[in-house]
């Protein structure tokens, strides 16, 4: 790729190590969970999914990553985390990692208008004849920019909320929410240093 420098390889080196400690603490968390139910399995196998994508992503091995079939996949997977919430505490905790799913999904996806200005270009048609479709192909380019924009903030937001929060008492937890929360003391730092490393993504070439 052009725009690869040996810096951008340096950022690229650390988050693939990040997401890739997060994968295999996921696989670790699984195993000493032999006895977890359905929804957190299914939790487990979405975040180490997620955090191996993430990984392979900046790399030549991870283009298979981008297209429609993983933007269904991940927005999928963010809809799960949102909908199996059953309790207030409970939601607010899972829209972290849906809203980590909802950036993969928008990193996955294929760029709108590339396709249209490639074939143009490779027809050598003149560009004069296409001021319309330049001007749509910049009006999708804003709103992408936004959307990146307001995805980076919400998963900074989320990142220092994980990252701040104190760790779970063991043995005094009582409800619901702060019991599972104990069965994976961890699990907020694991999740915030994915949704910073998910923020950085998102504003660097991939």
């Amino acid at each position: 790729m052009s725009d690869r420098t040996p810096a951008l390889d340096a950022v690229h080196g650390m988050l693939t190590l990040l997401f890739a400690v997060v994968a295999l603490h996921v696989l670790w968390h699984a195993v000493r969970s032999p006895g977890a139910g359905r929804r957190d399995r299914v939790d487990l196998v979405l975040h180490c999914a997620m955090a191996a994508a993430m990984a392979a992503m900046p790399w030549s091995y991870g283009a298979p990553l981008s297209g429609r079939a993983a933007t269904v996949f991940f927005t999928a997977g963010a809809l799960w985390f949102l909908l199996t919430a059953r309790e207030a505490p409970m939601f607010a905790d899972r829209l972290t990692p849906a809203g980590g799913m909802l950036a993969m999904a928008w990193m996955a996806r294929t760029p709108p208008g590339a396709g249209a200005s490639e074939t143009v270009a490779a027809a050598g048609v003149p560009a004069a004849r296409h001021t319309g479709a330049h001007g749509h192909a910049t009006d999708a380019s804003t709103t992408a920019t936004l959307v990146t924009v307001v995805l980076t903030v919400y998963l900074l937001g989320c990142a220092l909320r994980s990252l701040t929060r104190p760790m779970p008492a063991l043995r005094t937890a009582t409800d619901p929410a702060h019991r599972a929360a104990a069965t994976d003391p961890y699990g907020y730092v694991r999740d915030g240093a994915m949704s910073l490393g998910t923020a950085v993504m998102l504003l660097l070439p991939h």
